[in-house]
């Protein structure tokens, strides 16, 4: 019988993240060759993510980041299926990782940074054994990504929202601009940064909801499609970035935040992220 060292069984660990006792018992398995056992704890790892695999992975690390000269911004949410899990040292270093990984390799969508490699495999191969390692369903489930002149990342307290924005401008007098409209994306979850951008069949469904409720209400059927526009232009109001309420003073929209900051300075895009 081969004898298993110590050494062995840390230089596994140290390769796999996998736990002691399961890297001895897979050098034990390969006979002390470490590649057949490295193997071994991957296949243990699709195992026990395929038997978790109708799990809900609902909670989870959300993290926003930008590269050193804010030109591109990257948000990922990183879920498993335990507020525990997800508070651990290797969780929260894995998904720093990851973020970190998406700006160096300016991935263009999530099965691309899925295949990407991190730290000797894949970043799904590193996922499907950090579950055999922790024995939860843990995924990539969103990464967004986004370069502008200026983008600011905002992560809020406890990492389970997150969001980034891009401006058309860029300064230091604007950071703080643009952290406060990263913010306020994160507060109130705008649709579209305009009404221009609000997708078709949102605007249809806010029609039709708006009629029937005027149908409700016993208003006459001739001015229920007028009544639906007016709901409509509300909901504009509410779920467009540039016409809400600014957060810290509700006596001014968001666009004349921005121009009061700056002339002309508006935002290109953004993105959200939640759990749940």
């Amino acid at each position: 019988m081969v004898k298993i060292t110590a050494s062995d069984v840390n230089m596994l660990r140290q390769q796999t993240g996998a736990g002691m006792m399961d890297c001895k018992k897979a050098l034990v398995e390969a006979e002390g060759n470490i590649e057949k056992a490295t193997d071994l704890l991957r296949k243990q790892g699709q195992k026990i993510a395929a038997k978790r695999g109708e799990k809900a992975a609902t909670e989870g690390y959300i993290l926003a980041k930008t590269d050193p000269a804010d030109k591109l911004g990257v948000v990922i949410s990183l879920n498993c299926e335990t507020d525990f899990v997800a508070r651990t040292e290797d969780f929260v270093n894995y998904a720093k990782s990851i973020v970190n990984l998406a700006l160096e390799s300016k991935s263009d969508s999530l099965e691309g940074l899925k295949s990407t490699a991190l730290n000797g495999s894949t970043v799904q191969d590193g996922i499907i054994a950090m579950s055999g390692k922790i024995g939860e369903k843990i995924e990539l489930s969103s990464y967004e990504k986004i370069e502008s002149e200026s983008v600011i990342a905002y992560n809020h307290p406890g990492n389970k929202l997150a969001s980034l924005i891009g401006l058309n401008k860029s300064g230091e007098n604007l950071k703080e601009v643009g952290k406060d409209i990263a913010m306020q994306v994160a507060a109130m979850n705008p649709v579209a940064i305009e009404p221009e951008g609000v997708d078709a069949e949102i605007i249809d469904r806010e029609i039709e909801i708006g009629k029937e409720q005027a149908r409700q209400a016993g208003k006459p059927e001739e001015i229920v499609e007028k009544i639906a526009m007016g709901k409509l232009n509300k909901f504009y109001k509410e779920c467009t970035l540039l016409n809400q309420q600014f957060i810290k003073d509700s006596k001014k929209t968001v666009k004349q935040y921005l121009s009061e900051a700056e002339s002309d300075l508006s935002v290109t895009s953004f993105n959200r992220l939640a759990l749940g």
